[in-house]
């Protein structure tokens, strides 16, 4: 833990809980343990969590990303990614005789479940997400005659279901916790019978990572960077939620990343990484605004959270 005021007057604050959530750590171990254990090549369906710099080290070491199973030679291993896939994808997979190593983080796999639930009562789910993001794509597989995706305010308003009382609800995991609320809002206030499961779909990292975002702006910070890929849902996010606490916020992908002229005027920035943006690329960021005299605040631990999911049973 690092902490005090740093006599520059510029301060650097290094926020926690940051960077992997155990379903990230998961899924990247699963491809790890896969490589010393199998050999290469190890095929992996998409990207296994999104951010690049963790894609293009396992490629060198072997890890070959496919767009599709399709792509996967005939008995080959391919390994899922932490982002789930739909039922198809599976079928797919068994015709092609692929030994599949699904490494979906378990709470992806919850709403699948939920989802698969709702689909045996004939409810209509409405998925709040984004359409186009792998979660939901194989969330939606699950029951796509059932399932409508929700994205926005304005769509929740003009949604229509075949029976107002037998509708569900189900969301993405990485969502912005403030916009989800304001969508079930609408939601809930237009079909009252819908049922929400008795536990929130948002995962803990996904929660924890935007409270601790928020306290370090009510704590001062004028500039947030978040330190993840463009298409990371969560980390996008984020940065949603540090702009609308009154500070300016900007996602990047690694230290070359950052315009100097963010920088001017700011006297406190806090630091912080999407669930699927390893350390190593934090603490660069970390290093270069120390060069510029912030002071380095916060806490040394990216995270602390003490949630572990088991690798999946080939690797157990």
């Amino acid at each position: 833990m690092t902490s005090g005021t740093p006599t520059s007057g510029l301060a650097l604050d290094m926020v926690a809980p940051r960077g992997y959530c155990a379903g990230v750590e998961r899924a990247i171990e699963t491809v790890e343990r896969a490589l010393d254990e199998l050999g290469p090549p190890v095929y992996v369906r998409g990207e296994i969590v999104h951010n690049r710099h963790v894609v293009d080290s396992l490629a060198a070491r072997g890890a070959i990303f496919v767009p599709t199973e399709l792509d996967v030679p005939e008995g080959a291993n391919i390994i899922l990614s932490a982002h789930g896939v739909s039922p198809e994808v599976h079928a797919n997979c068994a015709a092609r005789k692929l030994r599949v190593i699904d490494a979906t983080c378990p709470l992806v796999s919850k709403v699948h479940a939920e989802v698969r639930r709702y689909a045996r009562r004939d409810a209509t789910i409405l998925l709040v997400g984004h359409v186009d993001h792998d979660e939901v794509i194989g969330t939606r597989g699950e029951a796509p005659d059932r399932v409508i995706v929700v994205e926005d305010v304005a769509q929740a308003h003009a949604v229509e279901v075949p029976d107002p009382e037998n509708v569900a609800l189900a969301t993405q995991t990485t969502l912005s916790l403030d916009d989800m609320a304001e969508i079930v809002g609408v939601l809930r206030k237009r079909f009252p019978a819908l049922h929400i499961p008795p536990k929130g779909d948002i995962c803990y990292a996904t929660q924890n990572r935007q409270d601790a975002v928020k306290q370090s702006v009510r704590d001062g910070a004028d500039l947030v960077l978040v330190v993840g890929s463009r298409n990371s849902s969560n980390s996008n996010r984020m940065v949603e939620v540090g702009a609308a606490a009154g500070a300016e916020a900007y996602l990047i992908e690694n230290a070359q990343a950052i315009d100097q002229a963010w920088l001017e005027g700011k006297s406190r920035v806090a630091l912080t990484a999407g669930a699927s943006a390893p350390e190593v690329l934090v603490r660069e960021v970390a290093d270069m605004l120390e060069a510029r005299g912030f002071g380095r605040t916060g806490s040394d631990e990216p995270s602390t959270e003490g949630v572990f999911f088991h690798l999946p049973r080939e690797f157990r």
